[in-house]
Parts: structure tokens; sequence; C-alpha cells
């Protein structure tokens, strides 16, 4: 039987290590030649040698902040002694680094739907979006009602409630009409019912135009131009069926699948197990042709740099600067700290410092070279790696990921969440205990590369699952009928 690993050194100049288990004081550590000299929670760093006040914590190789105070071989190291080196905004300058080459892969398949317009869905849905907040309810109460009329006709009715639409001006408003259009693009949408109010600054007529999708697979109105708007809408969605119920699936390339990659309720394990398997995937994806895009621009905040040198050309390079530094200048603009980030959450999973967190988050874009850098809301036209911009906050980020045409949404978490988007949500657990409390929750379980699986096996794993989701396999967002969306408000409302 192979000896328990307690702690895990990530890279070999780390003077910092990760308990994979809670420690004791006295606990000895042979592999690292050390004893634990106080309590250690799992996920928790330990000293790994002695480190004077003012000198640097490295963990992946790189620094993570600075030590506040001396610390002891085998003591505890987190918020009450390590803090960050992040402060203000920063000058950035391009080394280009040529992204690693991997073998050449058998092509792929999935079974999907190909559109008209040439774009390829994995699920027929028809999706109900609302122009403002108003019709909310209305927007509900017509997809509960085809889900009990039309049961099994599709891949389901979805309504994507939101608050916006209206009080909104400028670029904030901008912003609703170009996600909500966005949206209802989509191809996993067969088709979509768009309902308005009337009144709202979010008109119609504003908004359909930005909309690419064919016209028989679109019904709009009103409701203050119709008698009854849930009947009204019934009898769209009824029409719409008839319009997608010859779609079937067929052989896809796996080059036309593009994936989402994001985090929520991170742990120490993420940025060991989860978001290096997810990266993984990446690479294997930029192999076979097809596309990924990463969002979380906050969460790159410390480890920008290191992205900044695998972009394609010094354009995109220069675009890269410009998505940091605008993000930095917007939380000045709002007189927030730029670099207030993990949160309670992540620091108690054992996260302690923004640069410490960002390291692992932006390892869910593995090595591959990035190709294009998206505003918010902007449809994916490279092939290969994208950079999104949008926060952190997971329904926003998730819903910009899909707006810009993810099929699926990769999920790392080491805390869980039962939250789910408009896409299949593949949720990937970073530890093993959350996999097995909640299997309802969580599709994927990276955790075994801590107990011996590699992440090579876990990420070729992870990819037939994703090919197996775009060809019909529901996640458990779908299952638990979890399907959010949430718009970043940047204005003012009247």
């Amino acid at each position: 039987m192979s000896a328990v690993i307690q702690l895990v050194k990530v890279h070999p100049n780390d003077n910092v290590a990760v308990a994979t288990q809670p420690l004791v004081p006295g606990t000895v550590i042979n592999t690292e030649n050390l004893t634990v000299e106080e309590a250690v929670p799992a996920g928790h760093k330990v000293a790994l040698t002695s480190v004077d006040k003012g000198q640097v914590i490295i963990k992946y190789g790189f620094e993570i902040g600075e030590a506040t105070e001396n610390i002891r071989q085998g003591e505890h190291v987190h918020s009450h002694n390590l803090k960050t080196k992040l402060n203000g905004t920063e000058t950035y300058s391009y080394h280009p680094v040529a992204a690693s080459q991997g073998p050449q892969l058998p092509r792929q398949q999935f079974f999907g739907y190909r559109r008209e317009n040439g774009k390829v869905g994995i699920r027929n849905e028809i999706w109900i979006i609302n122009t403002v907040g108003c019709v909310n309810r209305a927007a509900e109460r017509i997809a509960d009602e085809c889900s009990r009329r039309f049961t099994g006709e599709c891949d389901g009715f979805r309504a994507f409630t939101h608050p916006f639409g209206c009080s909104q001006l400028g670029d904030d408003l901008d912003d609703t009409r170009t996600i909500l259009s966005s949206l209802a693009s989509h191809p996993n949408a067969g088709a979509v019912l768009i309902i308005g109010l009337g009144c709202e600054n979010n008109q119609l007529a504003s908004m359909l135009p930005q909309v690419d999708k064919p016209e028989h697979r679109v019904k709009f109105y009103n409701a203050q131009e119709v008698e009854n708007e849930i009947e009204e809408g019934v009898s769209a969605v009824l029409q719409l069926l008839t319009v997608i119920a010859g779609d079937k699936r067929e052989p896809i390339d796996a080059s036309e699948l593009v994936l989402g990659m994001k985090c929520g309720g991170s742990d120490a394990f993420s940025g060991i197990t989860a978001n290096p398997t997810v990266g993984r995937v990446t690479d294997l994806m930029c192999q076979l042709g097809g596309s990924v895009i990463l969002t979380e621009t906050p969460e790159m905040f410390g480890a920008e740099q290191l992205l900044m040198n695998r972009a394609k050309n010094e354009n995109v390079f220069q675009e890269f600067n410009h998505l940091i530094t605008a993000f930095k200048d917007y939380f000045i603009a709002h007189n927030q700290p730029i670099y207030e980030n993990p949160s309670p959450g992540n620091k108690a999973g054992g996260l302690t410092t923004l640069e410490e967190k960002s390291l692992g988050a932006v390892q869910k874009g593995g090595q591959s070279t990035i190709q294009s850098i998206l505003n918010y809301g902007e449809p994916r036209k490279e092939k290969g790696l994208s950079l999104l911009q949008a926060p952190g906050n997971d329904a926003v980020s998730a819903t910009a990921l899909a707006a810009s045409g993810a099929h699926i949404v990769l999920f790392t978490t080491g805390r869980g969440t039962p939250l789910g988007f408009p896409v299949p949500t593949i949720k990937i657990s970073s530890n093993s205990d959350i996999a097995n409390k909640k299997p309802h929750w969580i599709d994927f379980n990276a955790g075994k590369v801590l107990e011996g699986t590699s992440i090579d096996k876990c990420a070729s794993e992870l990819l037939h699952h994703c090919l197996a989701v775009a060809s019909g396999q529901q996640t458990c967002n779908e299952k638990n009928g979890s399907h959010e969306i949430a718009i970043w408000k940047r204005g003012v409302t009247l």
C-alpha cells in the first residue's frame, strides 16, 4: 500500500507546500524533512523552510506575496503572516513564449445540430428571453406552461430572467441589449421567443436587428400590445416547435465545439487538480482545432504577464494590455481596491493572496497561444484560445461565456455550488470530498489527481465527458433545472 500524501509541493522552487488533510502539531513529513509546528487545515500552506519578514513566499514557482513576520519551517502560512505584493496598475512588456505543441490527435466527433446559418448547437431548446425585467414572471409562466403542455417535443423550454432593460442609459443599456441579443443568437436555442413590455428603454425594434438567427426561428411581441401575454407566448412557442421538429443530431467534428472555462468557490486544490486538468483540456481542444474561451479578468491580476507572453502577436498583446488596465481603472473609478480578493470562501479553503488565486486560476488556459481578446458580449470569431472581458462573479462571467458562443461551461470548484447557466455546465471538483458529498452538483471529480491519477489521464476522461455532453448527455445543472443568467451592471440607474 502506498503512503498517504500529506503535503503537495507544486513546483520544485516553492518554499511552501499544501496540506492534503488536516495536520496536527508534531506531524512528521519525511518527504520534506520537517515537523509540523502548529495545526494546519486541509488545503492550507506549510512553510518548507524558514522565511524572514519581508521575504517572498513562492508557490507554483512564482511569488504569491511576502511574509509579514518571521516564519519558521513547519508553520502555517496564511493571512496572518502573508500579504500580497500587488499595488496599483503596472507596466507590461511583451516577451513572446511559444506554445508547446503536443502530439497530433486523432479526429474526434460529437453529435450536434447543424443550423441553417452555419452555426452548430448541442441542444435543441426553445429559449424565452425578455427585453426587460418587468415581464420576468410572464416569461417564466410561458416556459412552465410549455413544459407542461409540450413535454418531450424539444430539449427544453428555458426562460432567462433578469432585472434590467429599463432605467438604463448609454453603455449600460448597450451591455444589456448585447448580452440578450447574443443569447438569442446562441445555436443551442433551436428557436427563441423574445418578449418585451412596450415602454422600456430596451425596445424590441433596437434589439431584434442584433439577433443572428433565421427569421422563422424567432417570434416576438410586446406584452402591452396583446390581450393575454401568456397564451400569446404559448401559441408562439407552439409555432416554433413545428419549425424545430425536423432538427436532428448529426456527426460534427470536435473542431466546431466551443468550451468556456470558469472557476468558482476555489480552494487550494483548485490550482493543483481541477484547473490544471481543465488547462490540459484547453490544449487538447486547441490541438483538435476547436475553441476555448477563458474569462474572469480580475482573476488574472498577478498572473497576467504569464498570459500576455502567450499572445500570438504584438496586436493581441496590446489588446490584452488594454483589457487588464481598463479593468483595473474600473476598480479605481469606483474607489475600490484592485486586489481585494480572494473571497472569504477562498480564504477558508486555503487561498491567501490574489497572486496565489490568479496563478491557480489561469491554469485553466493551459499552455496554448492566445489568439484573440473579446470584449464583453462579443461573439467568438477565432479558433483556439480567446480571453473574454468579464468580472469574476460566477453568474455574470458564465453568462458572458455563453453569450460569446460557448456550448459548454467547464466550472471548477473546491467549495461547490448548485448554480447552472444557459448552456450545459460541467461542475468539476478539485477534491473528492465535495464530489462525494454533492454528487447532484458535481459532474466530474478532478480530486482523483491527489489520489494518483495523472492530470493527462484525468484530462482525457474530461474531454470524453465534454463530447458526451455535447452529444446530449445531461449535466447536473440540467437535471436540477438550474439555468440562470446575470448581466454586468456598470452604469447608473434612472
